[in-house]
């Protein structure tokens, strides 16, 4: 079956969003910057803002856990806009080339308090039919009810959709639900794998 809807991952696809754009500045040390990312302000306690919980109560909850850092906490979020570093330009082409033969659609683990600071400030975001954030629907990538959601939202069928993403666990969930999915590695290698899946399946 043809492919007629494709849904792009942002974070590490479409956008370069980084922490360490921020905290290498300020660190002057990798090894201090690393420690402080893995410890302090780690992916997992980030990845619950884009489950749903208020940026105010994940910096509280951290300060309150580690008053000693609490400089380096708060500027996560009120220095958000400097991790989001620029957009990635390759892929951004290839979005703009597939816009006239498909229909373009989003979903992103990403909180529902940072995610219009980036939708206003890059104009491609315009070219989807539809998005869906995470933080907005209080649930994340690879939870199979957020794929559910897209599908009964936009009337969507997995079968004619291709998924893209660069966290394989999402990628694993999305195969397992009958989209055809591509694994995010770099702008390249997705322009490869298009042009090869679009060629079989014209075939």
């Amino acid at each position: 079956m043809n492919i007629k809807n494709i849904i792009f991952d942002f974070g590490g696809v479409l956008v370069d969003w980084n922490p360490r754009y921020l905290y290498k500045s300020v660190f002057n040390d990798d090894e201090k910057m690393e420690w402080f990312l893995k410890n302090i302000c780690t992916d997992e306690w980030n990845l619950e803002q884009d489950r749903g919980r208020s940026l105010a109560e994940g910096t509280q909850l951290l300060l309150d856990k580690h008053p000693e850092y609490s400089d380096l906490i708060k500027m996560f979020y009120d220095q958000w806009e400097v991790m989001l570093h620029s957009d990635i330009p390759q892929t951004v082409e290839i979005l703009y080339q597939l816009k006239p033969h498909y229909h373009l659609y989003g979903l992103t683990n990403w909180s529902g308090e940072t995610f219009p600071i980036a939708y206003k400030r890059y104009s491609f975001f315009r070219e989807f039919e539809g998005i869906v954030v995470s933080g907005d629907e209080k649930r994340i990538k690879p939870d199979p009810k957020i794929f559910e959601l897209i599908l009964e939202r936009y009337n969507l069928k997995p079968e004619e959709s291709l998924f893209i993403d660069d966290n394989s666990n999402n990628i694993n969930q999305a195969n397992g639900m009958g989209f055809k999915t591509i694994h995010f590695l770099n702008p390249e290698q997705l322009r490869m794998d298009l042009n090869i899946l679009i060629s079989r399946l014209a075939n």
